[in-house]
């Protein structure tokens, strides 16, 4: 929707794994063409999104490596880049260009009905090139993704699930253990919560199976994100427990000003 409002690609061919998906893509205005298979979708393409869910996408590129056309750019939309740029690289060996990517967009709804024109405006966009990986291949998935109106910025593939180990996948892991948690309370409490619950809580809203593979994709930076998650939740108790309000109003400051901190 977003390339086609503005006028990014001359045309717009899409695939989705489920037929279902399929059927409800035709007829919509901002797409050219429902292709039956990935192959098919990629043979006469410039450039190739990935949109899949991440433990498809290695498999996906794997797919459309033979079809696709030689010197195309390949990028996605992944919240894990380390192991997917590597392979995902490896699997088009040379014939066409994977910069790996990862806009700072949406919200806990999936789907392209959840899709809008400004989806991306004003948001972080990571782009995630090797160091080997093409200069014109980068500045190529550079200029598309600022062309929607993101903010592109360049981290290491490492860099990148580090970041948003903390930033996006431990909040939803918070968000849903606390969500977890409260189910086997009594379930009266549900009916009783202000807003503050639902805002605490909104991510934990997301589908299951999409969030299982992007916790298992990046174990190793979510598990250290989560240990320093608990000895700052230990070091709160801890301040509780000493009956510390100093301590306990510095933490609570600190929090509050980082969260008057973000952007939006």
């Amino acid at each position: 929707m977003a390339a086609r409002s503005r006028s990014v690609a001359r045309r717009i061919v899409v695939w989705s794994r489920r037929a279902e998906t399929r059927a409800s893509l035709k007829g919509l205005n901002w797409c050219d063409t429902v292709c039956e298979t990935a192959e098919e979708a990629v043979r006469e393409a410039d450039l190739v999104v990935v949109c899949t869910p991440v433990e498809h996408i290695v498999p996906t590129v794997e797919n459309i490596a033979g079809a696709i056309r030689p010197g195309a750019l390949v990028t996605d939309v992944g919240s894990v880049k380390g192991a997917i740029v590597r392979h995902a690289t490896a699997a088009l060996a040379g014939r066409a260009h994977f910069i790996g990517a990862h806009p700072m967009a949406g919200s806990d709804k999936t789907g392209h009905i959840h899709g809008h024109a400004d989806l991306f405006r004003g948001r972080p966009c990571f782009l995630t090139p090797l160091p080997d990986s093409d200069p014109d291949a980068v500045e190529k998935a550079a200029a598309f993704w600022s062309a929607l109106d993101a903010i592109v910025v360049r981290e290491s593939p490492e860099t990148h699930d580090e970041i948003v180990a903390h930033i996006s996948h431990l909040p939803h892991a918070i968000a849903s253990a606390l969500c977890a948690y409260l189910a086997d309370k009594n379930p009266l409490w549900r009916d009783l919560a202000g807003p503050g619950l639902r805002d605490t809580t909104r991510i934990a809203g997301g589908d299951a199976d999409l969030w299982r593979g992007i916790f298992a994709l990046n174990r190793d930076e979510l598990l250290r994100a989560i240990k320093g998650y608990q000895d700052a939740l230990e070091a709160l108790q801890a301040a509780i427990a000493n009956n510390d309000p100093l301590a306990v109003r510095s933490i609570l400051e600190r929090g509050r000003n980082y969260r008057e901190g973000l952007p939006g």
